[in-house]
């Protein structure tokens, strides 16, 4: 009888481990896949904004009609990309070495520079960009996460039965790597600056993984349909829609 209780008590023991780990991999992929959606309502963000930064440069520097151009292919060939983390950042790569070439022309304009609206285009922008950086690295910090617990023992036996993969990270693409990123200075002049190589950069994969909570990608505001970023009460541009 002895025995019969202790067999049972080791059957029910694993049953409830193996159930805990099934649900701790089906939650981890979800986390991942919440974590990418963040990246692309910032992304979609950034799409939004460069059609009103060409029309408002090319108001100023008609002359430059190859750089605006090659911007709005950039912009269309990153939207119409829907494949996987590697394609969207290729296709994100190559927008920004474009809109980076777009800043760069702008310097010679400072009538431009002066405009009220291409500065707050362009702090939008640099925010966004923030963002996105914010998002990429949580995201893929949660990659990290999940991909170790399918290379790991005992969980990697219930990934198969649990439908869970090792996810891809988010990386620059190895031609987009250094690519040009917007930032503001103190007198609102549009300044660009050159991302570090790869090889001075923090690892991804020694990033801490950090809770949604305390990520500073912006949230929806369910009350008014606005999303807005932690510590920019007020910040009310309209929620993007998610990319089909």
């Amino acid at each position: 009888m002895t025995f019969v209780i202790i067999l049972l008590v080791i059957i029910v023991a694993l049953v409830v481990a193996a159930v805990m780990m099934y649900n701790g991999l089906v939650k981890q992929r979800n986390t991942v896949q919440e974590a990418w959606h963040q990246i692309d309502v910032e992304l979609t963000r950034r799409h939004d904004l460069i059609p009103n930064l060409v029309e408002t440069v090319k108001a100023y520097a008609k002359h430059e009609a190859g750089t605006l151009d090659a911007v709005i292919r950039a912009r269309g060939a990153a939207v119409n990309t829907n494949g996987s983390p590697a394609q969207v950042a290729e296709a994100e790569g190559e927008l920004s070495q474009a809109l980076g070439r777009l800043i760069s022309v702008s310097e010679a304009y400072p009538d431009l520079k002066s405009n009220q609206n291409y500065q707050q285009l362009m702090g939008e922008l640099s925010s966004t960009e923030d963002r996105i950086s914010n998002a990429r690295r949580y995201y893929n910090a949660c990659v990290s996460s999940l991909n170790s617990k399918v290379d790991s023992i005992p969980t990697k036996f219930m990934a198969g039965p649990a439908g869970v993969t090792k996810a891809e990270y988010y990386e620059a693409d190895e031609a987009t790597k250094g690519a040009p990123r917007v930032n503001m200075t103190n007198d609102q002049a549009p300044n660009v600056q050159f991302d570090a190589p790869q090889s001075q950069q923090r690892p991804y994969n020694e990033q801490p993984q950090l809770p949604p909570s305390q990520m500073p990608y912006p949230t929806q505001n369910t009350a008014s349909g606005q999303y807005q970023a932690p510590g920019q009460e007020g910040y009310g541009a309209p929620y993007p829609e998610q990319r089909k």
